[in-house]
């Protein structure tokens, strides 16, 4: 991953930690309980969302919200959990024809409106869902979920943290470095 920021961060964080892994490492009160969420939310999946699914929806979300760094790292995370190099980034072109389920692209449609206007989810898009199989829990996690990479995302993107260019090999292997370790004990396995 390129080390070198083309800009810097409006507070001090240290070099070369792109996204969000700055600010983690200078805040690591913060980053302990941010950390926590994102492994409830991502790592413990349940019977009917699985942990590609989940990353699929924080992916889709950061793309939505034209974060970098989220949406390729946990894009390359979700590619890795579902052995579909590339899902990500066909669930960004086109939730509607990617090779995906129908009850998980009614998830991410919720997920679309938390990101835009969480007040526009409606009970036929909750009702829709549950009738291609969700949950309410799945319900639930994907809510939460998008609510949380909207906050995930403008950290990021607020604090101007750097991000290597869309396409980037690290991302591969940051995804890879998450799908293994999880969460918690990601800032330590970055060195």
């Amino acid at each position: 991953m390129n080390k070198t920021p083309p800009s810097q961060a409006h507070i001090d964080v240290p070099a070369g930690f792109p996204g969000i892994t700055g600010p983690m490492r200078a805040y690591p009160e913060t980053a302990k309980p941010l950390n926590e969420l994102a492994e409830v939310l991502l790592v413990q999946e349940t019977p009917s969302l699985s942990k590609a699914d989940r990353e699929i929806i924080a992916s889709y979300v950061s793309y939505l919200n034209n974060c970098v760094f989220c949406s390729e790292s946990h894009g390359a995370v979700a590619d890795v959990h579902s052995t579909a190099n590339g899902l990500a980034r066909k669930v960004w072109e086109s939730p509607d024809l990617a090779p995906i389920s129908d009850r998980l692209r009614a998830l991410l449609k919720i997920a679309e409106k938390v990101q835009k206007a969480a007040l526009t989810v409606s009970k036929q898009d909750v009702e829709h869902a549950r009738r291609l199989g969700a949950t309410d829990r799945d319900i639930h996690d994907t809510v939460l979920i998008a609510a949380a990479f909207c906050m995930y995302n403008r950290y990021v993107d607020g604090l101007a943290t750097f991000a290597p260019p869309r396409g980037d090999a690290g991302y591969q292997q940051m995804g890879q470095m998450l799908a293994t370790v999880g969460y918690r004990d990601a800032i330590k396995a970055m060195g």
